[in-house]
Order: structure tokens, then sequence, then C-alpha cells
């Protein structure tokens, strides 16, 4: 798909013609007349700056003040009208014009030379300027230039100024040129940035202390995924990225820090989609003395200040549906989900009735052994089939097998289920909490059966982790952790389709 203004064989000569005007500044340097490539201008303020300040102010009052500032950004636009021209320079601030200030130059105000130079600058040069701020007789806000200089000879063009770049895929991969054409995804990448401080500061608040452990790992634990493999050759052994904090964090609760969290990135060697991306960021956190009830009150809390810090309220739209995050998040177990989302009633209770469902949702016996499943892990199953998309207002899934939550603590009354949950909203998960297993010898165990699983050909399945069990035979307290994943939930509240649109650069194939 054509992504600019122009056929590739006219771009090919317009950047030839770039490269002839960036040799004449390299020569005119040699000469000693400037410098291609300048380093010595500060700007005095931001578009933004300026019409906060003087927008609603007369051109009459403007002239009277005189108010001469410094400005520069990426020139979007310009009008060149004999003695007198017209440029529009776009910087990094954000105000009605979306970061853009109009500057008048003419030719007796800069000069001849100078005004003869700037008629050849291109759109995408960046560009500076000194002058007074004004008023043009049509009212819009400017600045009449005394000066002006150009910064960074842009050697491409840029996408059509009134479309941008319309191939989706380009925008990922090249997203300093989405950046710099469009207004909403710098926004959303700013609103971005806003939220994960708002957590940060959250957590701070509240005792959390932020730490940073490892992104190699000698053994890949935390999580059922499939890792990346590497190899460090100063120690001569395979090393994985990690796919979770969470057993290094767990050892620092050993060790005697109450309350940790880590905003971390993480990676998982698995598909990518709308809401996965194989490098990913979330932030998990622990607290001694808690546990997943203390954790779902303490979840909620945290995503609506989240929210309310990156839009000043609960009531978000995505997607063209609302979601309310003002309410108390609602709390189901697996089977009251199935039994207020489903038609099963009681047949959810009932292994002989959920197999013969499974497989007509399409599930497979060589597959998913379903024959070999407990009621519990069926009962997942059918959940993940049809419910989940489903919970589009935040809700607590709760009480999850045993048999799939290896690193979590059994509930008493019912051991074959566990004290977790995971967090819905939109239909995908978002969070992922639970009591903490602290019983080593239980550890030990469960870390077993997943040795098991994975030589039976489970890739996903962990690997045994001595030095974490060992850590736990030191004792640890009785401790909540939770994992929030962030990418999803910058969807959320950007409202963007996809986790690429909130990922700056998201994982591509290779060009060519």
């Amino acid at each position: 798909m054509n992504t600019t203004a122009v056929p590739a064989q006219d771009e090919n000569q317009l950047m030839a013609e770039r490269r002839e005007k960036l040799l004449a500044l390299r020569e005119a340097q040699l000469q000693g007349r400037g410098v291609a490539f300048p380093n010595d201008f500060k700007p005095s303020h931001k578009a933004a700056e300026l019409f906060e300040a003087h927008s609603e102010k007369s051109a009459e009052s403007l002239l009277q003040e005189g108010h001469v500032v410094r400005v520069a950004g990426r020139m979007m636009l310009k009008r060149v009208m004999g003695k007198a021209s017209f440029a529009t320079v776009q910087d990094a601030s954000f105000g009605p014009t979306g970061g853009r200030i109009q500057i008048y130059v003419t030719r007796d105000d800069v000069g001849e030379e100078v005004y003869a130079l700037f008629k050849h600058w291109d759109l995408g040069d960046i560009v500076a300027a000194v002058g007074r701020v004004f008023k043009t007789r049509t009212g819009e806000l400017s600045i009449h230039a005394t000066q002006v200089r150009l910064l960074t000879k842009s050697l491409r063009p840029m996408p059509d100024k009134f479309h941008g770049i319309a191939d989706q895929e380009v925008k990922y991969r090249q997203r300093y040129v989405d950046l710099m054409t469009d207004e909403a995804t710098r926004r959303r990448f700013v609103a971005r940035s806003k939220a994960v401080s708002a957590m940060r500061e959250f957590m701070v608040s509240h005792d959390f202390l932020e730490v940073e452990t490892p992104m190699l790992h000698p053994i890949p634990g935390g999580a059922n995924a499939k890792p990346f493999v590497t190899h460090h050759n100063a120690l001569d052994q395979q090393m994985f990225l990690r796919i979770a904090p969470e057993l290094y964090l767990k050892r620092l609760i050993v060790g005697g820090f109450d309350r940790v969290f880590e905003i971390n990135r993480s990676y998982r060697n698995e598909g990518i989609s709308v809401r996965h991306n194989p490098e990913f960021t979330m932030m998990e956190f622990y607290a001694a003395y808690w546990n997943y009830l203390d954790l779902m009150t303490f979840t909620e809390a945290l995503i609506r200040n989240a929210a309310q810090q990156a839009h000043g309220t609960l009531m978000l739209e995505y997607q063209g549906r609302t979601v309310d995050l003002s309410q108390p998040f609602e709390r189901l177990t697996i089977r009251e989900a199935i039994a207020k989302h489903t038609e099963a009633g009681a047949n959810a209770d009932d292994a002989a009735w959920l197999i013969p469902a499974l497989k007509k949702l399409g599930l497979t016996e060589a597959k998913n052994k379903l024959s070999t499943r407990s009621l519990a892990s069926l009962q997942v199953l059918y959940f993940e089939e049809t419910v989940e998309e489903k919970l589009w207002q935040p809700t607590f899934i709760c009480e999850h097998p045993t048999e799939i939550s290896p690193l979590a603590r059994a509930n008493d009354a019912r051991p074959e289920v566990t004290e977790r949950f995971e967090l819905y909203i939109t239909g995908r998960e978002f969070g992922n909490g639970f009591s903490e297993l602290n019983d080593a010898q239980d550890q030990a165990a469960r870390l077993q059966s997943q040795v098991q699983a994975k030589d039976e050909g489970d890739d996903e399945a962990m690997y045994f982790d001595h030095d974490f069990v060992r850590a736990l035979e030191y004792g640890m307290p009785p401790t909540g952790g939770c994992g929030i994943g962030i990418d999803r939930l910058m969807m959320l509240l950007t409202d963007s389709a996809s986790i690429r649109d909130v990922i700056l650069f998201p994982a591509l194939r290779r060009e060519g």
C-alpha cells in the first residue's frame, strides 16, 4: 500500500535533491559559512506554552507587549509568497494546535541571503526561529521572525500531510514517522507514560519498595510459558530471557523486604496477536501477610487510580462500549461464572457432560487430553471457551485448579483449587494473583510435577528451581503476589484495539 504523497521513483528523486542541498551545506561549512548541523540553539518556549499565555490577547496588546521568543521544531507546512512566507513548525508539546505554531518570515526581516535559503528548505527539516509573538489579520497566533536557521536537514520526504501513514504495519515499523505525523499516536504514548508513573507513585505511597531483578535467568520460572534461549559466553552456559520476575521477587520477601514491586520487561517465545507481543511490560508486586483477598482489593484500587490519573474519570469508552471502573469489581469463582454466563447449570459439575461439551467447541482428546483432566481443569477449559469473552465489566475470577497453579497456595477447604484470581476486563485477562505457596516441601512436589509434564512434552511447563526451593526452606511469611499486564491495561486506558498500538516498537518480521 502506498503510504506517501508521491510514487517511489519520485521519492528517490526528492531524496537525491535533498542530498544535494545537504552537500551544499557541507561545502558552505568548509568555506566558513555556517554549520551543516548546528547544535547551539536553545528554544525558550514550546508552542503550547505560547498559546496558553497569549491566545486570548488581542493583536494590539501583543504588539505593545512585544514578547520575543525562540522556538524550534519540525517544519510541517510552508507557503512561499514572494517577499513574505509562512511556515508551521511542530514541537513536542500538546496545545490547541497539536504542538504547532506558525512562523512569519519576510526578506526584509531575515535578510535576502537567509530568505533565499529558507525558500529552499523542505518539509521535515528541523528549523529554529527567533521573533516577536503577534496575531495575523485572521487572528492566528504566530511568530514574526527576525532570525531563522536550519538545524537539521531531512533527507526523506514525509508522508502526505493530510493522511499520514496509511499502512498500519508501516506505522508500527516506522514509529518515528507515525509519531511526527499523528497527534493521536503521540498522545497515546504520553498517556501511557503518565499511567505507568501513576502506578509507580501509587505503589511507593503504599510502602512498596521498587526493585530490579535479573532479566537473564539460568532457569526460567514464574509462569507457564516457552522462553527465549540464549548463551552466556563468559559463563559458558545456557541462559533464558525471563518469562516473569516472580521467583526472584519472592526471594526478596524471604530476605526480609515486606513489600516489593517491579515494573519489568518479560519475554515469552509464543504467538503474536492483537493481545500478545513476545516482549511485554508487566508489574508484579508482593506483600507479606497479605492473601488473595487483600490483593483483589488493592489491585482494584490500583487500576482505578491509574485510570483516574490518565483520564480524570472512571467511566471509560473502549471500542464503542462503556467500562465502568467506579463500581466494585465483581468476584466470581469459575463455577459461579459458568453458572451466570452459560446454560450449563448443574452440568458444570459433571465431567461426563463437560467432555462432550468441550469436544463440540472444537477441543480434542489428542491435543487437550480431556479424559485425564480433573473436574476443576475441565471447568477452566469450559470457562475459557464460553465465558471469558463475556466478562466486559471488571471481574475477578477465583479458585483456579491446583494442578495448573504450581506456585499458588491451595485452598484449605477445597485443596483441588487454589487461592488464586485472574482479573478480566473487556473479555480479556489483565492480571493474575494469588496467596503464595510458602510450604517448601509442597512447592518442591509441585515443581517436580511440572518437570514430569515437561518430560511428557509440555514445553510450557516449569523447570525445577532448586535455589528457589532452598530460599523457601529458610521460611517465607504468608504472602500475596500479583502481576498486571501493563500493555493490556494501556489498551483499555487509551481505547486501543491492538497491543501493538500501545507498544512503541512492537515485534515485527524483519524487512526483506
